[in-house]
Order: structure tokens, then sequence, then C-alpha cells
């Protein structure tokens, strides 16, 4: 009997609810896809990009903004979609989540849209498609449907090995 409450504790522990508010839309490829606002620490054009050795495929390295080492993700690799070339739309969303800033490279930036909660449903199960883990809900906005990104499982949660290299999820100070 307590493995039975131990399983249903866990399974409301997946259970994300995503409250409306502010989020700032982007695309990869022709999906849109969400980040809520205050997350968001600044947009950016294309910079230097240093690589550091013994990264995912993801990690494309570090970049120096305004005296702060900022590492960088490509969001594209990180969902296992195919990798384009770079376009004049094609930008970094810096990020803040507690104390860390990741820098994260989008096809496009779109609007920053307001998506009530009643807007917002579950994701649904997709069987074993890895990108669902990503998110913590799907907004319906008009006739659009945008995918809310789940920041801290996308970008913070890397494996143990890519910290131990570098310490790549970088402590977040003010940035100015």
């Amino acid at each position: 009997m307590e493995q039975t409450i131990e399983k249903e504790s866990v399974a409301e522990e997946k259970v994300i609810r995503v409250e409306g508010g502010k989020f700032l839309s982007f695309f990869l490829g022709k999906e849109e896809y969400a980040i809520e606002i205050l997350k968001v620490q600044e947009i950016i054009g294309l910079m230097a990009i240093t690589p550091v050795p013994r990264m995912p495929a993801y990690i494309k390295g570090v970049l120096n903004l305004r005296g702060k080492i900022v590492p960088v993700m490509d969001l594209r690799t990180r969902f296992g979609l195919n990798e384009i070339e770079h376009t004049e739309e094609t930008c970094i969303i810096v990020v803040q989540e507690n104390q860390y800033l990741m820098g994260v490279i989008v096809d496009k930036v779109s609007e920053v849209a307001d998506i009530d909660g009643e807007q917002i449903e579950e994701v649904p199960t997709l069987g074993s498609g890895r990108q669902s883990e990503y998110l913590s809900g799907i907004g319906k906005v008009k006739e659009s449907v945008k995918m809310i990104v789940d920041v801290e499982k996308v970008l913070f949660d890397v494996p143990d090995e890519v910290l131990e290299n570098n310490g790549s999820a970088a402590p977040a100070g003010p940035v100015a």
C-alpha cells in the first residue's frame, strides 16, 4: 500500500501548471515557442561565441556579454532539429533562472504575447517524443499555438558531466 501512495505523489509532482502572463514568443523553423517574459534578461544579435571543449553538441560555447561570461545553447540542436544557416533574424535570448544565465540561439523572435491561464493547456502525451518533456504547456492565442518552454528543464537540466567539465551554467548577477 505504501508503494501506491509513493507512485501517486510522484505522478502529481510531474504535473506542472503554467500560470498566465506575458511570454516572449520565438520561432524554430515554422514552430512557435514561448518563454515567460520575466525569465528573459535581454535579446541580442549573434555575437562571437567561443567554443568550449568536451561539451554536448547543443552547447555552442560561451560569449562575453559586457564582461560576464554566458554559456550559449543552440535550441534547435537541443530539441533534435536540423541545424540551419543563421540569418539576419537569428538572435540570442539571454535567459535567467534563479542565479544562472544562459544564452539561447533561436531562428527569430516573434512578439510579447499575453496568454491567460485559461488559454494554456497541458502538454499532450506524444508517445516517445522527447521534445514534449521540454514543454510546460501549450498556449492558444488567437489562431496560433505557442509551445511554452520549461526553461529550467531545457536550459539548466544539463547532465552532471557537463557541469563537472566546466561549470557551464554560469552564476548570474546583475547584467549592466
